[in-house]
């Protein structure tokens, strides 16, 4: 056989064993699927994307599926940042769910990437594509699941909300949630809200450890750190120089750690984790929540950049800034410190903290914006049995673990209005191959299918205890 014959009978069965692979799917996958690849292929990043496409995409399928044109609505500050907003009703016996997703993405050049980051490859048992783990994926199952529901003809108790939003990754545009709530809290009255951009499972290795609820959220703080100096020929140097006073500032920074401290959520974190880590993982978890803690313990925990940002605060240098010419001596050095704070905190508390730390009155520190504080939400029965009986159904004995978000999601705004929020995507998050945000972003095939599973197990069963 010619090397023309090899490749053609190679692709011949290449094609042949993905059609099988498609048919193995259910028609409930193969719709989940199909979402996702809408969604990825809709580019929905920042500088030239567009959520109020990816929003139409979906509030079609609604349509088709019987939705009233009064429960679908797209809204937005501008044409292409504009939200979701689908209203399942119910039959009124409870105060509604939310349950909330952003369809926006972080920027993704396609000469980093392997492949074309807006567009669904299926290869080698994983999904790549910009925003399959983050927050796509999310948005899909949600969506998938009232969908079936529907098609059952699924009457909750109470009014499912799905709010799929934008501006939840940053840029220069105005954060979706922020917007809703300010313009159509109305639209968004529930009394718990379920968000699929935390929580999930956790593996390493390719084996399940945990399943997340993420019940709390580090508070995000910016400071900008500014030194101003004469300036002057570079030919004619002298010792007062912005960059370097900056610099030392920042390297005191750096040496900095803030001091330990657990809450009900992440020490419960640790003390379900010490059971399912081995060796030497699990013997400092133990010397971590012994009173006092062992000092060993939380240094050997503390060279985990993970385990480090849940039993403190943070404080990193992000960006730099200084000089106008290069034959100029600097008239100005300027810093970036991102912060993130342990809920409970104040911004000022750390601003103290920081003007102590860099011990240089020449060196102005403030705060950039407004911090937006997020008190943890309370492991209520209701959310946390629904989610046993979900989990149950695919993972039998499968730990249920608290976690704090060291990052932020939208469900802080929640949050803020007393609303007790839930990271439970259903989805999973390999520990050693983190890709959100990064080149070649990925989520496992399988894990895609469990999710979308998952997420309509859990609202059946939260939002109708008898269906149960």
């Amino acid at each position: 056989m010619n090397t023309h014959s090899i490749v053609s009978a190679l692709g011949l069965v290449l094609a042949f064993t993905q059609t099988i692979h498609s048919a193995e799917l259910t028609p409930y996958q193969q719709m989940g699927r199909e979402i996702y690849r809408e969604l990825i292929e809709t580019d929905t990043s920042h500088s030239k994307g567009d959520t109020t496409k990816a929003a139409e995409l979906l509030a079609r399928r609604f349509r088709q599926a019987g939705f009233p044109a009064e429960d679908l609505q797209i809204l937005g500050p501008d044409a292409t940042n504009r939200n979701l907003i689908v209203r399942y009703r119910g039959t009124g016996g409870k105060q509604p769910i939310v349950l909330l997703a952003h369809l926006d993405v972080v920027e993704a050049k396609a000469e980093d990437w392997t492949l074309d980051p807006f567009k669904l490859t299926e290869k080698d048992g994983f999904f790549y594509g910009r925003g399959t783990s983050d927050d796509k994926d999310g948005a899909t199952t949600l969506t998938s699941a009232l969908l079936r529901l529907r098609q059952e003809k699924f009457q909750p108790d109470c009014d499912l909300i799905l709010a799929l939003t934008s501006g939840e990754e940053g840029g220069d545009v105005y954060n979706g949630v922020e917007w809703l709530l300010e313009h159509h809290r109305e639209l968004l009255n529930g009394r718990i809200c379920l968000n699929a951009d935390a929580g999930g499972v956790q593996k390493r290795h390719g084996k399940r450890l945990l399943y997340a609820v993420q019940a709390a959220e580090k508070v995000y703080q910016s400071y900008r750190l500014e030194v101003k100096g004469p300036g002057g020929h570079s030919s004619k140097p002298t010792k007062e120089n912005p960059i370097y006073r900056l610099s030392e500032g920042l390297i005191r920074l750096s040496k900095y750690e803030f001091p330990l401290s657990l809450s009900e959520i992440t020490r419960g974190y640790f003390q379900k984790m010490s059971e399912i880590e081995t060796g030497e993982t699990a013997a400092n978890m133990r010397g971590l929540l012994k009173q006092p803690p062992d000092e060993q313990a939380v240094k050997s925990l503390s060279e985990s950049p993970y385990y480090n940002a849940i039993l403190r605060t943070t404080a990193v240098a992000t960006m730099l800034e200084a000089g106008h010419a290069e034959n100029a001596l600097p008239q100005t050095a300027r810093a970036i410190v991102n912060a993130r704070l342990l809920p409970g905190q104040s911004a000022d508390e750390i601003l103290q903290v920081l003007k102590t730390v860099i011990a240089d009155d020449k060196i102005s520190i403030t705060a950039i914006k407004p911090a937006k504080p997020s008190p943890p939400s309370p492991l209520t029965p209701e959310v946390m049995h629904a989610i046993e009986q979900a989990k149950e159904k695919l993972w039998p004995g499968l730990p249920v673990v608290p976690l704090m978000e060291t990052g932020a999601t939208d469900g802080l705004s929640f949050r803020q209005l007393g609303i007790p929020t839930y990271g439970i995507t259903g989805t999973a998050e390999d520990l050693d191959d983190i890709r959100m945000h990064g080149k070649d972003e990925r989520m496992g095939v399988q894990d895609f299918y469990n999710g979308l599973e998952f997420e309509y197990q859990l609202i059946k069963t939260i939002a109708s205890p008898n269906s149960r």
